[in-house]
């Protein structure tokens, strides 16, 4: 792509987001559908700049810690429904207590079974085809059944290799997620836990090494930019990706909701699914927009960075804002529909965990990611206020969790140790678990 080209994709990218601002901070008005699709577009565009902008950023901080700001700003429509909702309970408002963990708990379901699926199925797609995908899937399948190795053509994202971090944060904040399930409640204890945790991984990122990035498109053309018009015009790009989202992302989000309504859907079901697909999209889109430029594994790790920052900073703002509304200083209280939405929501969390360790993700995967996720959908669907199935589909995460720590349990503590470590000693750690993986695989080919 020449320079010219670069320059028109970013400010027509731009001005498709103008007509959302314009339209909420001029308090225009239209039908419920013409207003989602603007603020939609809007979103799209946000999210196609904010993802050039943190590409291009990796000149000046750490990859890493671009992909923790691309997920953080992604996300932050996803924070403003559920603190709002977490107010509003705190309020004292009737029912908005089980919202607000709704909204979460479906918000990190359809981050893991929808967002890592698709930016799995979209890489193994631009790496063999629809038909290789589902072929070699099977096949891979087939063999596991029959204690083989996975078949040789099956595409395989690898993660980056500072991955361990958001792995083993994740890996401990899901162990904490069980805790509040059997205290039944979210509290300022959680919040501190939570918080530290995601402080600890902020640090982190801040000390990782800049590396010089291989960039592609409009952000090579910012990345070629002298350092301080580079660094403003990736400031512009974020400030203004961000502006637009949270601009876009109530009504947006109240637009999906009144449409869901008006088709008979209940409340409940439209504020933990489609609220949740409408904030999620902004993180989606970006991560599936890197994916399509080549940057699978940036893709990727936007999208568990993207949990990392869920499973802890979300849930541990949540009993802040409800007490700062009023509500009881012993926390949000949790009903057992709520305390079954929490327990499959940490199991869930635990198998994509797993998946994860080895640092390889295979359409297998994603398949089993979606296949699940769906088939809860469709039951909660039907069974709504039937807390049974929620357990149910639980336990089977926590089966299928079993079994790969079964195969992978050597990875744990070198990754909990890569987590928690200085990171000169995490740099070395990695590398230990990158020679026992070279060595597993080793092992795998003589056993075939």
């Amino acid at each position: 792509m020449n320079l010219r080209s670069s320059w028109t994709l970013l400010i027509g990218a731009a001005l498709i987001g103008l007509p959302a601002l314009i339209f909420r901070l001029g308090g225009i008005h239209a039908s419920t559908e013409v207003e989602v699709a603007i603020f939609g577009i809007g979103i799209l565009s946000a999210a196609f700049l904010i993802s050039t902008g943190a590409e291009a950023a990796q000149h000046d901080i750490p990859a890493a810690l671009s992909v923790a700001v691309i997920a953080f700003i992604a996300v932050l429509p996803e924070y403003a429904v559920d603190l709002l909702l977490a107010w509003e309970a705190g309020k004292g408002i009737p029912g908005k207590d089980e919202l607000a963990l709704a909204n979460m708990t479906g918000a990190n379901r359809l981050l893991l079974g929808v967002g890592w699926a698709t930016v799995i199925f979209l890489f193994a797609w631009k790496a063999g085809g629809p038909r290789h995908l589902v072929t070699s899937a099977a096949r891979s399948s087939w063999r596991a059944l029959r204690r083989r190795s996975a078949d040789p053509t099956e595409p395989l994202l690898h993660l980056p290799g500072g991955i361990g971090l958001e792995i083993g944060i994740l890996a401990v904040a899901t162990l904490y997620s069980f805790i509040i399930v059997v205290k039944g409640r979210i509290a300022i204890e959680d919040t501190i836990i939570l918080g530290l945790l995601f402080l600890w991984y902020i640090i982190r990122l801040t000390r990782s090494p800049v590396e010089e990035p291989e960039l592609e498109g409009p952000a090579a053309t910012i990345g070629g930019l002298p350092t301080g018009r580079r660094r403003a015009v990736v400031t512009f790009l974020i400030v203004y990706s961000a502006l637009v989202i949270a601009m876009s992302a109530e009504p947006f989000v109240h637009g999906l909701e009144q449409i869901g309504r008006d088709v008979g859907i209940g409340e409940f079901f439209v504020i933990q699914w489609i609220a949740p697909l409408a904030s999620e999209s902004p993180e989606f889109f970006a991560a599936l927009y890197l994916v399509w430029r080549g940057s699978a594994g940036m893709g990727v790790n936007m999208l568990i960075s993207s949990k990392v920052n869920q499973w802890t900073l979300l849930i541990g703002s949540i009993p802040v804002a409800y007490m700062a509304a009023g509500g009881a200083i012993t926390g949000l209280e949790s009903s057992p529909l709520q305390r079954a939405e929490v327990f499959i929501t940490a199991a869930q969390s635990a198998f994509g965990v797993m998946l994860i360790l080895d640092r390889r993700l295979t359409a297998r995967a994603g398949f089993a990611l979606l296949s699940l996720f769906l088939a809860q959908l469709l039951t909660q669907f039907f069974f709504q206020d039937n807390n049974l199935p929620r357990v149910i589909f639980g336990v089977i995460y926590l089966g299928l969790t079993a079994l790969l720590v079964s195969q992978h349990w050597r990875s744990i503590m070198p990754t909990l140790r890569e987590a928690f470590r200085s990171p000169g000693s995490a740099a070395a750690a990695y590398q230990t678990h990158d020679n026992s993986a070279e060595a597993d695989l080793a092992n795998e080919g003589r056993n075939e």
